[in-house]
Order: C-alpha cells, then structure tokens, then sequence
C-alpha cells in the first residue's frame, strides 16, 4: 500500500510517499481502508520533530473509511462498517490500522470527506467549549482564527451555548467567513490591535476565555485580553510555541488562568469519546453545525497540502483523498 511516512524529522521535504506492507489488525485493533484523511497542525508538529516519534513513522491523526478487518475481541465495529476517528497516528495512508475503541460509526447522510473533517477539529472545538471552558449564556470569549477549520466550529458551538463570540483573522476575506459562521464581532489583526479592540467592544472588561490556536504571536495580548481571573486556552502553535510563561505574568494580569490542553485528554475513555463525536457528527447530519472543506489534494500531494495549511491562507478544512493514491 501507499503511506506517507518521515524517515528524519524536518521540512515539508521529509514527507516520503512508501510503498509498504498493508498492516494486521491485532487483538483490540481493526483494519480501516481509508477513504480520507484529515490535513492538521498536529501532523506538521510531528514532522518537524516538534512532537516526538521514533523514525521512519507514519502520519495524520485522522480519517474515515471502511472496516476492512477486526482482530480479536472487537467489539465495537464489525467489518463493512463506516467508521471515522482521530488520534490514532498514521492516517496518511491507504490502509490503518486503529484501536477499536477510538472507532465511531458514520450517521446515515454523512459522507467520507465530512466524516474525516468533523473528528479532530469538531471534538476539539466540543472538548473547549463544553470541558475547558463550558461556555454559559451571556459569557464572551475571544476565538483566535476564527475563519479557520477549527476556528469555525468553535464559534458555532459557542453560539449553540449562548455566548457572545468574538473573532480575529487576518484578512478582511476572512473576517467575512467568520461572521457566516456566526461570530458576533469580528477583528482584522493586521489591521487594528486585537487587544485594544476586544477591551472596546467589552466596555474595558474583557472576555472569559480565549481559545487561541495561533501561539507564540497572540500569547501576550491574549492574556490582556481577559477580564480578571479569566482562562487563557493555548491549544495550537500555528505561529510557533509560547515561550516560558511567569506565573507573575498571570497575577499582574488580574489573577489569570492559563491551560494547555489536547484532544487526547479529553477523549481517553470510550464514553467520552462517543459523547464528544456523537454530538459533532449527529449535528452535521442534522443541519446544525456547518463545516467548510477548502480542498482535498491526492495522498502523493500531502507536502503541499501541508504547506498551504502552515501559509494559514486557507480557511476551512484540508483533506487527503487516500482511496485515489492507487
């Protein structure tokens, strides 16, 4: 089979497309013939040796398929079943094999593309703003790349939740799609200081929470961006990771909360997995959650697919078309 695999840690150059063994399923483990992967910053950090793997490796946390074979003692899937996932590392690929347990069946009227796009952006946008943060009625919070894949859902799921949503991007382009996904108030960055106007539009108070996927850029004005004894969330490193934080910074600031987390800590158990994409997929299926797929590229054209993601000129979602790599 055809996987994209890094032999040494580096550019969008140490994306190897390899011709190697399609894998077993094991006892626990199914065999998915995958149909599509999902293209995230997660993939880029791993081949840049950001996060660590043992070389050569396989890449992309996400996908959705068909099951092609289980290994002993499955029980959640069967073979011939539509399955979606995230977090199970090797997806760039035309066959993975997946823990069984990390396995979600695909709703009727939701197909291989929006499968593979909702999972680790939607369970990521479910797990902040229903577990970081559990978002109320009249809360504001600050969503930084709001035009982006996950930037997206976020801002639908917080207006789900009754909150007031303010985003920033980068282009006026941007601000637009933005706004159709729902966000109250909307900031070019590169045109107006994000800070100074989120204080503006909350008379000087400042939001509740800031969910920021941009890092190291947006990190301090974040921070000034709280009210006082508000949660910053830095859960990407789009712009390069957050240096060493004080925890003087966060007291000068007003008593300040910080959190860095991740996906895999909020879907380590099989119930809360099926909650968190049970709820993402059956809104798709329902009309009330939008996703916006930019492109879908052949598997051979994973580099680029990367590239264009860390350009962050897109808006939306990337997909791999591994059923085409043949």
């Amino acid at each position: 089979m055809k996987a994209i695999r890094v032999h040494t840690p580096g550019g969008p150059e140490a994306l190897s497309l390899d011709t190697i063994d399609v894998p077993v399923a094991g006892p626990g483990q199914a065999l998915v013939k995958l149909h599509n992967s999902g293209v995230n910053f997660i993939d880029i950090y791993f081949r840049t040796g950001l996060y660590k793997a043992d070389p050569p490796f396989s890449i992309g946390m996400e996908g959705a398929g068909v099951v092609e074979a289980v290994g002993d003692g499955v029980t959640e899937v069967a073979k011939g079943d539509r399955v979606a996932y995230a977090m199970a590392r090797g997806s760039y690929a035309e066959f993975a094999v997946v823990p069984a347990w990390q396995l979600v069946k695909i709703p009727a009227g939701v197909d291989f593309p929006t499968a593979a796009a909702a999972m680790l952006q939607g369970m990521t946008a479910h797990y902040l703003t229903h577990s970081t943060w559990p978002l109320r009625m009249g809360e504001t919070c600050l969503v930084h790349a709001a035009a982006g894949g996950t930037g997206q859902l976020i801002v639908q799921m917080a207006k789900m939740l009754g909150a007031h949503v303010i985003g920033t991007c980068g282009t006026a382009i941007k601000a637009e799609t933005a706004r159709q996904a729902g966000a109250d108030d909307v900031i070019v960055y590169t045109e107006q200081d994000f800070a100074a106007e989120v204080k503006r539009i909350t008379n000087g108070k400042g939001v509740d929470v800031v969910y920021d996927s941009v890092g190291a850029s947006t990190f301090e004005k974040s921070l000034d961006s709280l009210r006082p004894r508000g949660l910053m969330v830095s859960f990407g490193n789009a712009s390069g990771p957050v240096p060493p934080v004080s925890p003087l910074t966060l007291n000068a600031k007003g008593s300040l909360f910080l959190t860095r987390p991740t996906l895999a800590h909020h879907a380590s158990t099989r119930d809360e997995l099926l909650w968190r994409a049970s709820d993402v997929l059956g809104w798709i299926a329902a009309g009330k959650l939008k996703l916006q797929i930019e492109q879908t590229y052949p598997l051979a054209d994973a580099a680029q697919a990367q590239v264009d993601l860390a350009s962050r000129k897109t808006s939306g979602k990337l997909l791999l078309d591994t059923a085409a790599s043949a």
